[in-house]
């Protein structure tokens, strides 16, 4: 299937592995512009080589990086410098650590909520309006599936993924949706990446168990038997950020292997 969206700019946050950079292969592929943004340069810069030597000869997109963070006003004042006009963004920021609701005080939630709620909103900000006046818009935000069966030690990440999903609830059906810009979540559930193992090595700690214990029980825990692919969640992301899914806002995508055992 031909997305339609070839030639298109995107930001991806968070681009240099993991799901971000799931999402942004996937967008390369489609022949999407990306601008790509993480806080290590080095890690950063290697997978923007790699996406450039794979897929942007063949499908002639431009593939730039920023290395900088984007949860801070002097990240996204860098990041809007090198562009300011995007047909695509996909937020994405490393979720809070985990841990004991007990021992987080006001600065730990102050961080959780400027990186995983408040970021998503002033990158919301400050692009629908440039793609409503395009005619064409497309948000995605990796959040998390535990904004539908929250997990007990990521209270940070349960708080503040929840706040942007309520914001988002609201603003995606707002005018914004007649010009052409759709606004939805997707939410990961259990996703082989570098994240999943540190919450899994929490859950090791906090149960005295051996890690490859902790992660093999988790796996049992899907129906699918198995922990979701980056290359699967890109795939997801793309088609979000599709022509063709130009009538799904406003929704929570939960792609998680059939684990969330509810009906809604």
């Amino acid at each position: 299937m031909d997305l339609g969206i070839a030639g298109k700019w995107a930001l991806v946050c968070g681009a240099s592995k993991g799901l971000g950079f799931g999402c942004a292969e996937a967008l390369v592929r489609e022949g999407v512009n990306v601008l790509l943004v993480a806080r290590g340069a080095a890690v950063l810069q290697a997978s923007a080589s790699k996406l450039i030597a794979e897929y942007a000869g063949n499908t002639g997109a431009t593939v730039q990086f920023v290395a900088e963070d984007i949860t801070t006003p002097q990240g996204r004042q860098a990041v809007f410098a090198a562009r300011s006009d995007f047909d695509i963004v996909v937020t994405n920021a490393g979720g809070p650590p985990t841990g004991d609701f007990r021992d987080w005080d006001r600065d730990a939630w102050i961080r959780a909520v400027d990186a995983n709620m408040l970021t998503p909103i002033e990158l919301i900000k400050a692009t629908v309006d440039g793609m409503a006046a395009r005619g064409f818009g497309r948000i995605v935000n990796i959040t998390s599936g535990a904004v539908k069966a929250p997990i007990d030690i990521l209270g940070l990440s349960n708080g503040a993924r929840s706040g942007l999903t309520g914001f988002v609830a609201g603003v995606a059906r707002s005018p914004l949706a007649a010009h052409g810009v759709t606004i939805n979540n997707l939410l990961p559930g259990a996703f082989d990446t570098d994240r999943l193992r540190g919450v899994m090595q929490g859950a090791a700690q906090k149960t005295s168990q051996a890690l490859d214990v902790v992660m093999a029980a988790r796996r049992n825990t899907i129906p699918a038997r198995r922990f979701g692919t980056v290359e699967e969640f890109g795939a997801i992301c793309a088609f979000l950020c599709s022509q063709q899914a130009g009538y799904i806002n406003g929704q929570n995508v939960l792609a998680d292997g059939g684990a969330y055992p509810g009906t809604f």
